[in-house]
């Protein structure tokens, strides 16, 4: 009987691994029929690009237009100089983005300067809006090690990504789990894998080949700079609260963290945010604080009650607000971590 369970267990992991592989071949398919479609020819603004390049002492060796999956529009140009002197790509962005009528931004993983070589510079729309972050957080007891690890992170297709892990326990040995899911959200959402799926296969990892639990909530925004739209994307996460004009709004989850199950549910919902709204995420260290049954509305009344629209200074007035209604040195590690949302 144990046998058989184990070869069940087995099976039941490849079947997991062999349905991420699926979901990984599609999305390569799907990019390579998006990336065909996206590129089309503009022979009258090729010629006059060309013209004014090469007044500035500019040769281009080719030039694509093309629409990202997103929408908005792209220009991809391959150039060097005539001379020896170096030109600075965002020189450039202002010309193009005259030709264009749009608003066009060097990428910022290409050059910065256009030399001798041929180089290959993307120009994108730039986005609508732009995010600050700031984070406020203390070890259980005071301690200077912390089992709450986050990031916060440029991504693809003009989106901001801003995460939160509570690892279980605290002291070192939270950390280093919370800091393994960080750093693989990271590599597989900078990657370009849809969030969700990321969090599925971080998930499928920590499951495989462990015998004992060890589990980590995510907790994760990501915002779409172009729209100004949010998504909140959570797994056994606390709660995570909106501030805007209209108020205070608190949004909670009831799924499982990572770590424990081979597969669980996400929460997510999105929301339109307008210019200067914050979101504020914190750990369950925060919540606990509080009195169980009014946590929510607590910190609701403790991030209604202030105006401050500097990132860094919100969350810290939202933990030290914490800190001052216990009366006592922390009984698990808090984290605050408030991200504010403007128009460009």
């Amino acid at each position: 009987e144990i046998r058989l369970s184990l070869v069940g267990s087995e099976m039941c992991i490849r079947d997991r691994c062999a349905a991420q592989l699926d979901l990984f071949a599609d999305m390569l398919q799907n990019m390579a029929k998006n990336l065909e479609d996206s590129i089309f020819t503009d022979e009258r603004l090729g010629k006059r690009i060309l013209s004014q390049l090469k007044r500035k002492g500019i040769r281009v060796l080719s030039m694509h237009f093309l629409v990202n999956g997103e929408g908005k529009y792209e220009l991809h140009l391959t150039m060097r100089t005539w001379k020896a002197e170096k030109i600075p790509v965002k020189s450039l962005a202002g010309i193009l983005s005259n030709l264009t009528g749009r608003r066009l931004i060097p990428g910022k993983e290409g050059a910065q300067l256009i030399g001798g070589d041929y180089t290959t510079v993307v120009f994108r729309e730039g986005p609508s809006y732009y995010t600050m972050s700031g984070i406020a957080r203390i070890g259980k007891g005071c301690s200077n090690i912390s089992g709450d690890s986050f990031t916060m992170m440029d991504l693809p297709g003009g989106k901001r990504g801003v995460a939160l892990s509570d690892g279980m326990g605290c002291g070192q040995a939270a950390c280093r789990e919370s800091t393994l899911v960080i750093e693989l959200l990271e590599e597989l959402l900078e990657a370009g894998f849809p969030e969700k799926t990321a969090i599925q296969m971080i998930n499928t990892t920590l499951v495989m080949g462990r015998e004992e639990i060890h589990y980590s909530t995510v907790d994760m925004t990501i915002f779409d700079l172009y729209s100004g739209e949010c998504e909140i994307i959570k797994a056994g996460a606390s709660s995570t609260f909106i501030r805007s004009k209209a108020g205070v709004e608190h949004l909670n989850s009831t799924s499982l963290p990572i770590g424990v199950i081979n597969s669980i549910e996400i929460d997510s919902v999105r929301r339109q945010l307008e210019d200067g709204d914050f979101i504020i995420m914190v750990t369950d260290g925060v919540m606990d604080a509080l009195p169980v049954g009014e946590q929510d509305l607590l910190l609701e009344t403790i991030i209604k009650g202030t105006a401050i629209s500097n990132p860094k200074e919100l969350a810290h007035h939202i933990l030290q607000q914490v800190l001052s209604w216990t009366g006592r040195e922390p009984e698990d590690d808090m984290t605050v971590l408030a991200v504010g949302i403007w128009k460009a």
